[in-house]
């Protein structure tokens, strides 16, 4: 029971930032987290990160899944799969099991494919643990 209702918290939008939102710092988060303002920093979750169409992201990004349909300049990391939309562009470094990169969409990065990814630090999945 516990691991469907992770689940299924883990497919719901919990935090947003709005286009016209500007945010500099750390970001972890629980859920689904979508941006579509402008984020500069660094992002942990083993949950979902959307980057929306007007989104404008750079940072050191370590997430579960990542959907990026607007602009990406940085590191990222998922340990499930990154998908880049038509309307992505993406520029620096990606690391992930599965990439899946729609016809159209911008990347100028070094791709990797890997099913070995970590997070930086334990202290994420010790909060996610309890």
């Amino acid at each position: 029971m516990k691991d469907k209702r992770k689940e299924m918290d883990e497919s719901k939008i919990t935090g947003f930032f709005d286009n016209g939102t500007e945010f500099k710092g750390d970001l972890k988060f629980r859920g689904s987290f979508r941006i579509d303002g402008y984020f500069k920093g660094k992002i942990e979750s083993e949950a979902m990160l959307i980057i929306g169409d007007k989104g404008k992201v750079e940072a050191e990004i370590f997430v579960g899944y990542a959907i990026i349909n607007g602009e990406f300049k940085g590191n990222i990391q998922a340990t499930e799969k990154i998908e880049i939309s038509n309307k992505g562009r993406v520029v620096g470094t990606i690391l992930t099991p599965k990439l899946i990169v729609e016809e159209g969409a911008y990347l100028d990065a070094n791709c990797q494919t890997t099913d070995k990814i970590s997070f930086p630090s334990s202290e994420l999945k010790e909060k996610s643990d309890s």
